[in-house]
C-alpha cells in the first residue's frame, strides 16, 4: 500500500496509490483508513471497485458510513461528466455539496470544496 502525504491550505491529505488491486470491500477500505496519517483520503476512481459506483450494491453506503464513524473525508479523483445513472449523479452532487466526500477531476478542485 502506497500512501503519499500532500500538504494543502486546508490540511494534509493522504493520497492512496494502489499496487494494482482495487478496494472491493468495506474491510479493505477500513484497512486503508487505519494506515492513513491524515483525516482525508485521496484516491483515483480506478482504485475503487465498480460496485462502489453501482449504488444498489450498498458498497458506497458502507464505505461512507465508515468515513462518518471515524470523522474522515474522502476525495475520489476522476471524470464525472457523462454519468448515465441519475441516482449516481444525484449522489455525487449531494456529496460534493456537503464537502466531506468529494468527486472531482483534480486535487485542486477538491481542496476548494473541502469543509
Amino acid at each position: 500500500m502506497h500512501l503519499e502525504t500532500i500538504h494543502t491550505a486546508k490540511g494534509d491529505l493522504s493520497y492512496y496509490r494502489p499496487d494494482g488491486d482495487v478496494i472491493a470491500t468495506p474491510a479493505e477500505f477500513l484497512d486503508l483508513m487505519a494506515n492513513c496519517s491524515t483525516d482525508t483520503i485521496v484516491l483515483d476512481k480506478a482504485a475503487l471497485h465498480a460496485d462502489f459506483f453501482a449504488l444498489r450494491t450498498g458498497l458506497a453506503g458502507e464505505i461512507l458510513l465508515k468515513l462518518s464513524n471515524y470523522r474522515m473525508r474522502l476525495i475520489v479523483l476522476g471524470d464525472y461528466e457523462n454519468i448515465e445513472s441519475r441516482s449516481l449523479r444525484d449522489f455525487i452532487y449531494e456529496s460534493n455539496r456537503t464537502g466531506n466526500v468529494l468527486f472531482t477531476k483534480t486535487i485542486e478542485d477538491a481542496v476548494r470544496l473541502l469543509r
